[in-house]
């Protein structure tokens, strides 16, 4: 079972986060930089015209006799029309006297005055844009200090100013939008690497531990490095694991033998009763653990190369043929005929060796429970898919305890005083699943047991 890996968040929405806000903040500041700049260039655009109006002014006003005269000309306020109609008011003082126009309209101390003569003021409930301009007349025996000054309403310029925000928030949403698209291709192209590397993982079978050897951006570098080192310490620890079950299954397996041959020796030597009976316990217990410790070192391997199959093309009847013929010995002993039926050849892609001990082991149990003189058949067919069915004509299966016969050291109630540890149908189980098919298990009309195993 996988175990399961703690998320902290998705590195796609990270990352798309950290683009797209950046874009929307992006947006904003060109926003207002657009909006700003506008917003100077139309003012600019109004102190001009308004300095103009002011500067008309200044130059028609002359000193004769002491008095001020101005002919105000009719440009100085006709350069000021707008499309909204904005509201225009002049003063024009003498030594801060009213001479023509609105009393009042004067700069404002308290605001903060450009230094060149421009400020917004509040005039009867309205913002006006002001100009002042002063300029000194002299006459034949005076002089005088004159002060122009002239206000209009912005109503022009802020209808321009929301068109300007109208057309620069347009183009911050389009500048947005494109973002987020880059943002997205961004991602995918980035993201798109360790997916890749992700799915070469993925695809990788059980037995491939090859170090990566395609191209990767440097960044990820570290990390293949990492996995290429991983995947040989695995590929050791594997073949060093193997080794070991091989070389355990011998040095286990041989000592046994050997005590085993001499019990039998000395057994054809003892004339005692007792010390023949006690011999012959030995020589069971000598079967018994020899049985089990193989068994356990066969699904340790089973279990071990599951995971890694070897797989090679064979042809399955020559497999069986060639176990037949190594256990012919063994069934003549019990007096119980071995017979493949089926096909001529069954050809299939798997891994030899735990094949060879999954029928073994098939084999093995039925030879066990076969009774003497009887026969022990072996079909092979590939309808629908490649199958191996071990039948005896022994007591067949308990109806009872059929759905667990296979797991893990687990026998049937009719078991008793036959040698066997309860791994020979997990071992034929395991090798069946490793190879995608299943294992069943069926009792014959006529008596008996069948094992099929599907692949």
């Amino acid at each position: 079972m996988v175990e399961a890996v703690p998320v902290s968040g998705s590195l796609r929405g990270r990352l798309m986060i950290t683009l797209i806000g950046g874009a929307a903040v992006l947006a904003l500041l060109l926003f207002l930089a657009l909006r700003s700049y506008a917003a100077q260039v139309a003012q600019e655009g109004q102190d001009s015209i308004l300095r103009a109006s002011v500067a008309s002014i200044l130059d028609a006003a002359v000193l004769r006799r002491g008095q001020v005269e101005i002919d105000i000309p009719y440009a100085s306020f006709s350069m000021l029309s707008t499309a909204s109609d904005d509201r225009v008011f002049y003063a024009v003082h003498q030594d801060l006297t009213l001479v023509s126009g609105y009393e009042g309209l004067l700069p404002q101390s308290n605001n903060q005055t450009a230094p060149d003569g421009f400020q917004t003021v509040d005039f009867l409930n309205t913002s006006l844009r002001l100009a002042t301009a002063s300029r000194m007349l002299v006459g034949e025996s005076d002089r005088t200090r004159i002060t122009v000054s002239v206000g209009q309403t912005q109503d022009a310029l802020a209808g321009t100013l929301n068109r300007i925000s109208r057309n620069a928030a347009y183009f911050g949403a389009g500048f947005f939008a494109l973002a987020v698209v880059l943002s997205l291709w961004a991602t995918s192209a980035t993201i798109g690497q360790l997916k890749r590397l992700t799915t070469s993982v993925a695809r990788r079978g059980p037995q491939d531990l090859s170090p990566f050897a395609k191209p990767v951006p440097s960044e990820m570098l570290p990390l293949v490095r990492s996995l290429n080192s991983l995947m040989g310490r695995l590929d050791q620890s594997l073949n060093q694991s193997e080794d070991f079950i091989a070389e355990a299954a011998h040095r286990v397996r041989t000592p046994l033998a050997t005590v085993r041959s001499y019990a039998e020796a000395t057994l054809q030597r003892v004339n005692r009763g007792e010390n023949r009976e006690a011999l012959r316990s030995m020589i069971r217990a000598i079967d018994e653990s020899s049985r089990a410790a193989g068994q356990l070192l066969d699904h340790a391997m089973i279990t071990f190369r599951a995971d890694h199959l070897d797989r090679q093309d064979i042809d399955l009847v020559e497999l069986v043929q060639d176990l037949v013929l190594r256990l012919t010995p063994v069934a003549d002993m019990r007096d119980v005929d071995l017979r493949v039926h089926g096909a001529a050849q069954l050809p299939y892609s798997g891994d030899p060796i735990l094949l060879q001990n999954a029928v073994r082991n098939v084999i093995d149990n039925a030879l066990k429970y076969a009774p003497t003189e009887s026969a022990v058949d072996i079909t092979l067919s590939d309808e629908p898919l490649p199958q191996i069915q071990i039948c005896d004509q022994g007591p067949g299966f308990p109806p009872a305890e059929m759905d667990t016969l296979a797991s893990r050291f687990k026998r049937g109630n009719n078991a008793e005083g036959i040698i066997g540890s309860g791994l020979g149908l997990t071992i034929a189980q395991d090798v069946a699943v490793a190879h995608g098919g299943t294992l069943t298990l069926t009792n014959r009309v006529e008596g008996g047991a069948c094992v099929s195993l599907q692949l």
